[in-house]
């Protein structure tokens, strides 16, 4: 199909003609970004922020509930402390942004635009960590971070990105896996419950680990078009970075001992997750959980009824925000109704009610699901005693939509070549692999998938057995079959 023909009758490419196309034009279309004149950076608009401030929100209420406190550390990072971690500045050498002048000046040593904060946080707990009371220290920023990406994609791969990062130094191992597991459990509730994004959570194989990481921890999201994305990590450090910034405190018996630490986070990748989770070819779809509108209003009016139309929509807005709902109000003169209702099916309101003289006279109101479309007319009282119920039941049919989804496309190998043929058609493949490195690398090389994770949930995704390896055929390892996936 010619360029020029992809567009549907909504205005943006459908789903299945091209899907990072359609990706794309609705971020475009949708509001919520836009092009920066720095490579690979992008703006987010207010309704993507509002969409990034409710996370937030919910995400740091979490961290402080589990008693972690928020705090900020600097963005630039002297080079030579990546360079302590030796795992650490080679994993991260390709994407690192240097500062080398300032003032007009040459720098005595270059800085690095913060990537993640392990090493300026180890150096200043060397500072704060004496004796095993001054731990566990429960600590996380919300902020930026550059990675030179050389192919970016709003909100997936950015060359800045906002997100938190939890960092915690502990007296042991058995209390540092403890909260790199709980913040993962965390992520796992949050994608679920919020986004309605149904994850697979487990451990990564050494290869995908984080770099300077004993073991990293992941979700596993499917999108729509089948492709796995990395929706957050928590990671054990085990004593890496404590022994290179020498985080180290006297423990109960007199000796002398280095921290256990962790580290966390999520990023504004999860907004692009939540568009190619849910959206259609109409736009986006928002779980009401994060969306920063759950009702919008369309009053519709002519010149003479505008005022009256509009006040009547202030108050029905106004009842609706005293049950805790968030409401748009579009007062918008001089646009056809019809683009009004497009737009917000575009920006993925769960619903939409319109509001006109008739309706006004009648005590009706005409409600519209963003996931069905019908309109259906409804007593005024009517409609907002039940709103609430109601995004209750769209966030739960949402997530029922996507679980339904998911596991219809993950499938299990046996064969090398059902499992190239399975990849190729854009499954989720569990298969048994010997942990082979150098294995993985082919793999990739040849069908373009990775090892997404080794599942916790042994109940649903990787049942307690043994096999051969997919590729090499030498006894497996990790006792389960693990999940290959193609991913952005």
């Amino acid at each position: 199909m010619a360029k020029q023909d992809k567009s549907s009758q909504y205005g943006v490419t459908p789903r299945s003609v091209d899907f990072n196309d359609w990706y794309n034009e609705v971020v475009m279309k949708a509001d919520l970004a836009d092009d920066s004149p720095v490579r690979g950076a992008m703006v987010v608009k207010p309704y993507g922020w509002a969409l990034w401030e409710n996370v937030q929100k919910i995400l740091d209420a979490e961290f402080k509930a589990t008693n972690h406190e928020a705090l900020a550390f600097p963005m630039f990072i002297p080079m030579s402390f990546l360079q302590k971690e030796a795992q650490h500045v080679e994993g991260f050498a390709p994407e690192l942004a240097v500062v080398t002048h300032a003032g007009g000046q040459e720098l005595e040593e270059p800085l690095v635009v913060r990537p993640t904060s392990e090493t300026i946080i180890g150096h200043m707990w060397s500072k704060w960590v004496r004796s095993y009371r001054d731990l566990p220290l429960l600590q996380y920023q919300w902020g930026s971070v550059v990675r030179w990406e050389l192919r970016p994609r709003k909100f997936l791969r950015t060359t800045e990105f906002y997100w938190h990062e939890g960092h915690t130094a502990h007296a042991s191992h058995e209390e540092a896996l403890e909260e790199t597991l709980r913040i993962l459990e965390i992520y796992r509730n949050f994608a679920k419950d919020y986004a309605a994004m149904p994850v697979i959570a487990g451990l990564k194989t050494p290869s995908e680990r984080f770099a300077g990481a004993d073991a990293t921890y992941s979700i596993e999201a499917m999108m729509g078009d089948g492709k796995a994305l990395q929706a957050g990590t928590s990671h054990y450090l085990g004593q890496n970075f404590s022994k290179a910034f020498e985080v180290a405190f006297q423990a109960k018996d007199q000796t002398q001992q280095f921290a256990h630490t962790t580290s966390w986070a999520i990023s504004t990748r999860i907004i692009g997750g939540i568009i190619m989770t849910h959206g259609d070819d109409k736009g986006l779809v928002l779980p009401p959980m994060l969306a920063p509108y759950q009702v919008v209003i369309v009053p519709i009016f002519r010149t003479e009824t505008q005022e009256q139309m509009i006040e009547a929509a202030r108050a029905l807005a106004a009842e609706l925000k005293a049950k805790g709902i968030r409401v748009k109000i579009d007062e918008r003169d001089g646009v056809s109704n019809g683009f009004k209702y497009n737009d917000w099916e575009m920006r993925g309101v769960p619903y939409r009610l319109e509001l006109g003289p008739r309706d006004l006279e009648s005590g009706n109101v005409v409600l519209v699901s963003r996931l069905g479309g019908e309109k259906e007319i409804i007593a005024r009282d009517t409609a907002i005693a039940m709103m609430p119920e109601k995004l209750v039941a769209f966030q739960a049919e949402l997530l029922a939509r996507a679980v339904a989804f998911r596991d219809s496309r993950i499938k299990t190998a046996d064969t090398w070549e059902e499992f190239k043929e399975l990849i190729e058609a854009g499954y989720f493949v569990r298969a048994f692999h010997c942990g082979d490195t150098d294995s993985e690398k082919k793999i990739k090389e040849e069908t373009k998938a990775t090892t997404r994770c080794i599942p916790l949930d042994t109940e649903i995704y990787g049942e307690l057995e043994q096999g051969v390896c997919i590729h090499t055929g030498k006894p497996a390892a990790y006792g389960k079959r693990i999940i290959f996936a193609k991913a952005y």
